[in-house]
């Protein structure tokens, strides 16, 4: 055996209850782990090989197990915490969850983690499909994400909402998508619009322009979108700080407590402040609830209680975040339902 071989099947450094065994028998057991293990052959291929039964190879395997014999190891990148990502997508019935580590001086008032677009991005090209329409929001977490794409199949790629600011344009949503569009060799539907407009009425013009009803027409059809999350803060909700003073207390009054994508929700993940939507460019929250697949990325313990609250929504399917969210969302009262997997919506 050579040395990778060592490290999944150890005949040699057998526990003091292996050593029970003959030689014949731990020769016999190491061989038939070696193909079953690390060669990939079936117990029936073993079993001919070796001029033993099917059953006597699966008895050999389990006590080359019991007696560690066999030494199995799952390994993910050491920024990868598998634990936290499993128990995560239990709790709240999420498709998909990935948990990386948290920086180590993380503290509540840190902005998200760095390397949550990288992970974003690579988990992103697993998800989308050859054909498929993937929708991006706005958001630094997606701006990020984007940035850090290297592989896509070839999709259509719509932006789905407004931008913070028209004249950033060109390096945030817009940006975002023309990148994702050049990876996956796609077409790109931008959207040269603010996200949030004086009144409906102008919002409502906004939305008939050529250009942008056009990429509206795509909302239907998306099938993955990425999102970013916002806790009802300065400097962490775009909507926040596009606001007056007065709107903001307004707001604040009935209970918000995070934001995604221009849709604002109270703690328990229920809608609030709904009109603001009409002067807001972006999926409405009924078309985004029909996304087969939604993904947020959101880190940092600042947005901890406003990404419970997304969750509870029922918006999303899939969440990017860091350690330190997933053990204050392990550790929170009960979801109640499996908000993201029933896709239900708290307000029904």
């Amino acid at each position: 055996m050579n040395s990778s071989e060592e490290n999944a099947v150890s005949a040699m450094s057998a526990g003091r209850s292996a050593l029970r065994m003959g030689p014949a028998e731990l020769v016999q057991a190491a061989a038939m782990a070696r193909r079953f293990y690390l060669e990939g052959k079936s117990k029936i291929q073993i079993a001919e090989e070796f001029g033993v039964s099917r059953f006597k190879v699966a008895r050999v395997l389990e006590t080359a197990l019991e007696r560690d014999l066999v030494r199995i190891e799952i390994r993910v990148p050491a920024e990868l915490d598998a634990e936290r990502s499993d128990a995560l997508r239990a709790r709240y019935g999420l498709r998909h969850a990935v948990v990386v580590e948290s920086p180590a001086d993380a503290t509540e008032d840190a902005p998200d983690p760095e390397n949550l677009g990288a992970v974003a991005a690579d988990l992103l090209g697993e998800l989308v499909n050859e054909g498929d329409v993937l929708g991006l929001a706005w958001g630094r977490s997606t701006i990020h994400m984007a940035a850090s794409l290297h592989r896509l199949p070839q999709c259509t790629v719509v932006q789905l909402t407004g931008v913070y600011d028209a004249g950033t344009a060109e390096r945030g949503s817009v940006e975002a998508v023309r990148r994702a569009a050049q990876v996956s060799g796609g077409d790109a539907h931008p959207i040269y619009a603010p996200m949030l407009l004086p009144d409906p009425a102008t919002a409502a013009a906004l939305r008939s322009q050529t250009g942008i009803a056009r990429a509206f027409e795509y909302f239907d059809k998306v099938t993955v979108a990425a999102v970013s999350i916002g806790s009802w803060e300065p400097g962490i909700s775009t909507v926040h700080d596009m606001l007056t003073d007065e709107e903001r207390a307004h707001y604040a009054s009935l209970g918000v407590a995070a934001e995604m994508s221009a849709h604002l929700f109270d703690s328990e993940g229920r809608r609030v402040g709904r009109d603001l939507g009409e002067r807001c460019i972006t999926v409405e929250a009924d078309r985004l609830r029909r996304i087969p697949e939604v993904v947020a990325i959101a880190g940092g313990l600042r947005k901890a209680s406003a990404i419970g609250a997304v969750l509870r929504s029922g918006l999303v399917t899939s969440l990017v975040t860091d350690t330190a969210v997933a053990d204050y969302l392990l550790t929170e009262s009960e979801p109640g339902l499996r908000p993201a997997l029933d896709r239900a919506d708290p307000d029904d």
